[in-house]
């Protein structure tokens, strides 16, 4: 080890790599323990947890890659986007976590929420109304019955690692707990339209396409304010605005 990485900083939380070592800095103590927690019960691969010292958690890399990157194209074969799937539809069936999950909202709380968001956007100019007006729409599928199960709630490209056409682990577990299968889905795939099929294909045909095309726009429209006032881009090729503009 020569020098230190930063993965990911904001205001929230940063994520450090030295070596083979990750060191998450969390002020949010609740989050670290959902973390850990759901690492332990979670029934797919996982990082070790390597020590804890409020506010850090040291936990080791796991073997492979990213199966790739919001705004860039995946390398990773469609067989392992499948296994991706695969390992997904385990922990969706595994018994619910006991804690309710960060992100657990009913549709009425998530509509109320993406309604001041999208008039947010409008009135600061951050995105046309008519761009707004559309996802808006699209994202109403999303607000469909289901059922809660032991969901990731963060599941991201970036987090889950793959060698060959093998799932190694899946990391970055602080947002886990009773949640959407459908939100999960959506997650993994945004961006990355051309490889849903495949990640059904292990998944398994009961997932609803429309909706997890919903969660992409709703997730976007949620994201883009935050992800500007914390230092990214969501304009970037490829990323949450390019995605509500393929709903167009």
């Amino acid at each position: 080890m020569d020098e230190i990485e930063v993965v990911v900083a904001h205001s929230e939380r940063a994520t450090l790599r030295a070596g083979d070592v990750f060191l998450k800095v969390d002020a949010d103590q609740a989050r670290i323990d959902v973390e850990v927690e759901a690492m332990s019960l979670a029934p797919v691969p996982t990082p070790q947890v390597l020590w804890r010292k409020p506010p850090v958690l040291a936990i080791a890399a796991v073997p492979g890659t990213a199966l790739g990157r919001l705004g860039g194209p995946s390398t990773a074969s469609a067989a392992a986007w499948a296994a991706a799937g695969a390992v997904i539809r385990q922990l969706h069936e595994a018994p619910l976590p006991p804690w309710p999950g960060r992100r657990r909202r009913g549709p009425d709380e998530w509509a109320a929420e993406l309604d001041r968001e999208c008039e947010l956007l409008v009135t600061n100019g951050v995105l046309p109304a008519d761009l707004v007006t559309r996802n808006r729409q699209v994202a109403e599928a999303a607000f469909r019955p289901w059922t809660p199960v032991f969901a990731h709630g963060d599941l991201q490209i970036e987090h889950v690692f793959v060698d060959g056409d093998e799932v190694t682990g899946i990391i970055d577990w602080s947002e886990a707990g009773r949640g959407n299968a459908l939100f999960d889905l959506a997650t993994l795939t945004l961006g990355h339209e051309e490889n849903l099929d495949d990640v059904i294909a292990g998944y398994g045909p009961d997932a609803d396409r429309d909706v997890i095309r919903a969660w992409w726009s709703l997730r976007s429209l949620l994201g883009v304010r935050w992800l500007v006032e914390h230092g990214f881009d969501p304009f970037a090729p490829g990323c949450e605005v390019d995605v509500l503009r393929s709903r167009m």
